[in-house]
């Protein structure tokens, strides 16, 4: 039995089998051309300015976030103190009770050491609050004055 012999030549330079088209040339009328250029013009201005606000848009959040670690390191800091003054004064409070010498005076010192902690604690929370407030409020600033100056530039 005899195979066939398939060929998947490209055709020979010069003698192409494929038909050609030729792109028929017109000249684009100047009212045209003048439309065009004016809205490329215009692209090219609100690429700008949508670059440039996505510019500043990202620099302040880089600022929020680096005012935002920054606080609540602070935040943490202030936190660490609390509870480092709180434990301490639980091992004084301790120490002291092992010294007592009747049930009255361990009375007495509980209700003292219960007296100073209640008051510490009160302090501590209050500062952690003010400073948790001052840390939003730190944070939230640069996001406030870009917005009103985005307000004011499309006012």
């Amino acid at each position: 039995m005899r195979r066939n012999r398939i060929s998947f030549e490209s055709p020979k330079r010069g003698t192409s089998k494929f038909p050609t088209f030729e792109v028929p040339r017109f000249e684009v009328p100047a009212g045209y051309r003048e439309l065009a250029e004016k809205n490329i013009a215009q692209a090219k201005q609100n690429y700008e300015r949508v670059k440039a606000v996505a510019e500043e848009t990202s620099e302040l959040v880089e600022t929020t976030c680096a005012n935002a670690i920054r606080g609540v390191a602070e935040y943490n800091l202030k936190l660490v103190e609390a509870a480092r003054a709180n434990i301490n004064a639980h091992f004084d409070f301790a120490r002291d009770l092992l010294t007592v010498k009747s049930p009255s005076e361990a009375v007495e010192l509980s209700s003292t050491h219960a007296r100073k902690q209640f008051d510490a604690i009160s302090a501590q929370g209050k500062e952690l609050a003010s400073l948790a407030q001052k840390v939003s409020t730190d944070a939230a600033e640069p996001m406030k004055t870009g917005f009103n100056r985005a307000l004011r530039v499309v006012a």
